[in-house]
C-alpha cells in the first residue's frame, strides 16, 4: 500500500470521526431544545450534511474553486465529514421506532420531511457552491 492511499484512509478516518462527533453535539443539541420524542435532530442533521455536501460538490467540479484540492476534499470532507456526520442509519430506526410504537404520522411526516428536504438542501448547497464558485 502506498503512502498516498494510507493518507487517503487518513483523511476519511479524521473526517468521520469529526462528523460522526459533530452529529452527537448537534443531535442532542437539537433534542435538548426542541425534545427528543421525534427525531427532529436526525432531520436537522441530515439536512445541513446535505447541504453541506451539496456545496462541495459545486466547489469540486471541474470549473470549481477547490478543483485542484479535490482528491482531499472528497475524502476528508465529502466522505468522511459528511458521511460521519449524516445519519441516514439512525433516520431508519427512528422511522421504525416510530412504526413500531403505532405512530404512523410521526413515521411519515419524517420520512417526507427528511427526503423532501435534504433533496432541497443538496440542490440549495450545490447553487452556493456555484456562486462561490463565480467569486
Amino acid at each position: 500500500m502506498t503512502w498516498e492511499v494510507v493518507k487517503s484512509y487518513i483523511w476519511v478516518a479524521v473526517g468521520s470521526a469529526l462528523g460522526g462527533m459533530s452529529r452527537f453535539w448537534v443531535s442532542n443539541a437539537v433534542g435538548e431544545r426542541v425534545g427528543f420524542t421525534f427525531p427532529w435532530g436526525t432531520i436537522v442533521i441530515n439536512i445541513s450534511g446535505s447541504f453541506i455536501i451539496g456545496v462541495f460538490t459545486a466547489l469540486t467540479l471541474p470549473e470549481g474553486k477547490l478543483t485542484s484540492s479535490r482528491i482531499f476534499v472528497t475524502q476528508f470532507c465529502m466522505v468522511g465529514l459528511c458521511g460521519g456526520y449524516t445519519t441516514f442509519s439512525a433516520f431508519s430506526r427512528e422511522t421504525l421506532n416510530l412504526v413500531r410504537a403505532g405512530q404512523w404520522l410521526w413515521a411519515g411526516g419524517n420520512v417526507a420531511i427528511s427526503i423532501v428536504a435534504c433533496l432541497v438542501a443538496v440542490w440549495l448547497g450545490f447553487i452556493v457552491g456555484q456562486i462561490l464558485n463565480r467569486l
